[in-house]
């Protein structure tokens, strides 16, 4: 008896991410702009899908970051790959004006009550 060959393809998992931005408080609204523009570009390029966006403004730090006692947080959410979101994170560190990036993977909706 012959067996049929299974074939395979690999398809990457398009996930869903949360990034949290937290700008240096010392950035102008257009500089801002111009971050969160620059930021979406790279997400972008990498084939990834920016699903929604929020930027919460200036908050107060717990602890003190560097210099800063606050920051500009900005919330950005994404559906992208594994390897896209490393490139992504990657990019972040290297922008002047970003004091802490991090990114998580977005979990299930909660369920609603009927």
């Amino acid at each position: 008896m012959k067996q049929a060959a299974l074939i395979c393809y690999h398809y990457p998992a398009m996930n869903t991410y949360e990034l949290m931005v937290i700008l240096n408080p010392q950035v102008s609204d257009a500089e801002v702009n111009e971050i969160v523009d620059k930021t979406k570009k790279i997400i972008t390029d990498e084939k990834a899908e920016v699903l929604a966006e929020d930027r919460l403004g200036r908050k107060k730090f717990y602890h003190q970051v560097g210099k800063h006692r606050d920051g500009y947080y900005v919330y950005i959410k994404v559906r992208a790959e594994a390897a896209s979101v490393k490139t992504i994170n990657r990019n972040l560190k290297l922008q002047q004006h970003v004091l802490r990036s991090m990114t998580l993977k977005a979990g299930l909706e909660p369920a609603k009550k009927a």
